[in-house]
């Protein structure tokens, strides 16, 4: 896509510090990091986000953020990691290209828990939900 900024780095046409490429992935960091290693793992495929993006290619984008997350973790020395992925505004993404964040961690650091919140807790696990989702699992072609 024209208007894609990930897009733009895929085509070179926009800067970015590149740290791991295939012919299917590309790896970067990010202009805001979280912290130091915060890395950005993307298909060179424009897939708006993880609902939309093909099987095959989701097999190769976890792949290689598992293969960067190890990088990411030795060269910075953190104790954990998360991987984050967002799909749509209300899940507070911003860019439109399907991109894994790999947010490297250490024990006490100033990010604190990211869940469960105390606020959005619940009783457990929803009878109810789990029927639906059950449901609509069966309705949907499989990967």
């Amino acid at each position: 896509m024209r208007d894609c900024d990930f897009c733009g780095i895929v085509r070179g046409e926009q800067p970015a510090q590149i740290v791991y490429e295939t012919g299917t992935v590309l790896a970067f960091l990010p202009l805001n990091a979280v912290a130091p290693g915060h890395t950005l793992v993307i298909p060179r495929l424009h897939t708006p986000d993880f609902l939309s993006c093909p099987a095959p290619l989701a097999g190769a984008l976890s792949a290689a953020a598992a293969h960067v997350g190890r990088a990411v973790r030795a060269a910075v020395a953190a104790d954990g990691m998360n991987l984050i992925t967002s799909a749509g505004a209300a899940a507070s993404q911003t860019v439109f290209h399907l991109h894994v964040h790999l947010v490297p961690r250490w024990d006490g650091d100033a990010l604190g828990r990211l869940w469960p919140l105390p606020s959005a807790a619940t009783s457990g696990p929803d009878a109810a939900v789990a029927g639906q989702i059950r449901r609509s699992l069966a309705s949907l072609t499989p990967p």
